[in-house]
């Protein structure tokens, strides 16, 4: 039980959370302006995809992070046009943004790279790991905080700064009223659409970073399909999370604390088919006695308009 339950379980954790958290946060965004995003998946596989790609076209990381966050962004901004725009459902619209990534990433993988189910290249670098000064000397503190990809720290940081701007700014005020009552919003002079272009394009970047730290922080390498419906619990941590930054890194440490287990459970022989099903059978029992509805009403808010 020890060596099952350690401090290192608990490092693991924030280097497996940050994905799921980037991504939630991103839902967070999209729900506090009255838009439930179901394209997290789709946009996260598309951000670890063109992370891999940028840095192998500009032999740079921090480029190859850049290129994702613009893609995602460019992918976002569709999905915003055809959600706000056109007012098409948002779930539709999700759904096939999942369905487009898997196929274009999979064809672009097979296109550009002449590989099929994944692509590694050992000349490659990945995120760099920061080890903290001082920090990384503590006992226990120093192995449990230090030695983190710069988004796995970003990502946390994230969740202070949206929390302040949402509860304590003019500007999250006005978002969180067009997301709770557009009409009301746009009677005041607040210009509804911008503010939904702007959540929906800053979730796009967001899980670029979350599609860049899946491929370049946690392996340096870019596998079909690889988000692995990560996405989906991303966007069931927000709904548990109350669309609340901080709540939404709670619900994401649980599903990364899980994930984490799950893989270290392996390890004691228990069944891999058995483990790999823990945070998706969290997933479903969060669902089950998940109360809310205002996230259906979301859904098709934007069709009433």
């Amino acid at each position: 039980m020890e060596t099952l339950l350690d401090w290192s379980l608990l490092s693991a954790t924030l280097w497996k959370v940050a994905p799921l958290l980037l991504a939630a946060l991103a839902g967070a965004m999209c729900a506090r302006v009255g838009i439930f995003n179901v394209a997290l998946e789709g946009m996260m596989l598309t951000g670890a995809f063109t992370a891999i790609l940028g840095n192998y076209w500009f032999d740079n990381v921090l480029l190859g992070v850049l290129f994702a966050c613009l893609c995602v962004g460019a992918l976002s901004l569709l999905f915003a046009y055809l959600c706000i725009g056109l007012q098409a459902n948002a779930i539709v619209v999700g759904t096939a943004i999942n369905f487009l990534a898997t196929g274009l990433t999979a064809f672009s993988l097979f296109a550009i790279f002449g590989v099929k189910g994944q692509f590694r290249d050992s000349a490659m670098s990945g995120l760099p790991k920061w080890n903290i000064p001082l920090l990384q000397d503590i006992p226990v503190v120093g192995d449990l905080l230090s030695g983190h990809t710069p988004l796995v720290y970003l990502a946390f940081i994230l969740v202070a700064v949206l929390q302040f701007f949402l509860f304590r700014t003019v500007m999250g005020f006005r978002l969180l009223a067009v997301g709770e009552n557009p009409v009301a919003a746009k009677s005041l002079g607040l210009p509804v659409r911008r503010y939904q272009y702007g959540a929906i394009l800053f979730a796009g970047i967001l899980c670029g970073l979350a599609g860049a730290q899946l491929s370049l922080g946690q392996v340096t390498l870019f596998t079909e399909n690889m988000t692995a419906g990560r996405g989906f619990i991303a966007l069931v941590a927000t709904m548990l999370g109350q669309s609340n930054p901080i709540g939404v890194m709670g619900a994401s440490l649980l599903f990364g604390f899980l994930d984490t287990l799950s893989t270290r459970l392996q390890g004691f022989s228990v069944p891999t088919h058995f483990t790999m099903m823990f945070p998706y059978a969290m997933t479903i029992l969060v669902m089950l006695f998940f109360k809310d509805k205002s996230y259906l009403r979301q859904s098709g808010r934007l069709d009433h308009k």
